[in-house]
């Protein structure tokens, strides 16, 4: 049900983003202006915090890049790069601020050092669902909040991408109660890293590729990534056995496309049209392929070995407690996360309430009848 919703609102949003695109473009053309096929070349380049072989995730930055290309007719161009190859994966904003690159892809919450509320563009401990979050961010002013916060550094962002619910990681050895997270290494980013270290885990942040040899050669005790199809791709099975879920931290992450604004503005509008409508087709594009991979890939790791491992209620319990202790704390402590954090639990309490009634009755009778 929450697939098919995301489905036709995604498709319906795509629709009248591409039409708006052709009616401003045939304007152009009533009004004797330049047409798209005679605007400059331009070309840009896109750091990324992912590697080439997260061909899914990864592939958000690639279907920018594609539907630039195709919709301006070859003339604006995105090479994507991996991270590393321009700067790491974790340093992609900075990129992006200094002009070092024209845009980026990355998940805004490897930033939250910068800015706390950097948190809520991608997703918080018990946060919202996928489509609630495209919700917030599409039409109950989530992405014009978080541009607030990229204008102090000169950038703007576009939402370009979902993984949906996350797995909540892969552990070396069985978890048997809320004391077994003392002393643990565990890779996780995010606010779901700080709630973690408050329950005893020592956090380290890595970039994907670098993951499974740190996991494998024990610099690590355990790691979340994303979920069944990309973490078996990085190999994380065979470095451990326990694959624990959910991944309350991340139940709705999106994935965010960073502009320059600088080089935003040096844009003609048909460019900045056709950019804007490459990232709603990202946003969707994603989410979608991981729903259709992940079911699958699961049983492939099932069938190898791995174990699927439900979090203890007290775990889920304390990390809750957890989570609403450090909003409050954060909260005292910076009145623009307070306020950010003021409007999205609003707006989280509404959807929710309505996600009760239709969504969530809906599937706890159908998976449970």
């Amino acid at each position: 049900m929450q697939r098919r919703k995301l489905l036709g609102t995604g498709l319906t949003a795509l629709t009248a983003a591409v039409s708006a695109s052709a009616l401003s473009a045939c304007k152009v053309r009533r009004e004797g202006s330049t047409p798209i096929a005679s605007l400059p070349n331009v070309r840009w380049r896109m750091a990324t915090s992912w590697p080439y072989s997260l061909d899914t995730i990864f592939g958000g930055a690639e279907t920018i890049s594609q539907r630039v290309n195709e919709l301006s007719g070859g003339r604006f161009v995105i090479k994507p790069y991996a991270a590393g190859e321009i700067v790491p994966g974790l340093e992609v904003l900075d990129a992006v601020q200094a002009r070092s690159v024209e845009c980026g892809h990355t998940a805004s919450y490897y930033y939250i050092g910068k800015n706390p509320s950097f948190a809520f563009g991608t997703s918080v401990p018990f946060g919202l669902t996928a489509q609630q979050q495209n919700a917030w961010l599409y039409e109950a002013g989530g992405n014009q909040l978080m541009n607030r916060l990229y204008s102090d550094f000169g950038v703007r962002s576009f939402p370009a991408g979902n993984t949906g619910a996350q797995m909540g990681g892969w552990f070396k050895r069985k978890l048997e109660n809320l004391s077994s997270l003392q002393g643990l290494k565990m890779r996780i980013p995010g606010l779901g890293g700080k709630v973690m270290a408050r329950l005893g885990v020592n956090v380290q942040v890595l970039p994907g590729g670098e993951i499974y040899l740190a996991l494998d050669r024990g610099a690590i005790d355990a790691a979340e990534w994303t979920g069944p199809y990309d973490d078996e791709k990085l190999g994380l099975a065979r470095a451990a056995r326990f694959y624990y879920y959910p991944g309350w931290w991340e139940p709705g992450p999106t994935l965010t496309a960073l502009v320059n604004n600088v080089a935003w503005e040096k844009l003609p509008k048909e460019y900045q049209e056709i950019f804007s409508t490459a990232c709603y087709e990202a946003n969707l594009t994603m989410l979608s392929r991981y729903d259709s991979l992940n079911g699958v890939a699961l049983q492939r790791l099932l069938r190898g070995g791995t174990e699927l491992v439900p979090y203890n209620i007290d775990i889920l319990e304390a990390a809750k407690d957890s989570s609403l202790q450090l909003f409050s704390e954060i909260s005292a402590k910076d009145r623009g996360f307070a306020n950010l954090f003021e409007q999205w639990k609003g707006f989280k309490k509404e959807v929710s309430e309505w996600n009760k009634i239709n969504e969530f009755s809906f599937t706890n009778f159908s998976y449970n009848s």
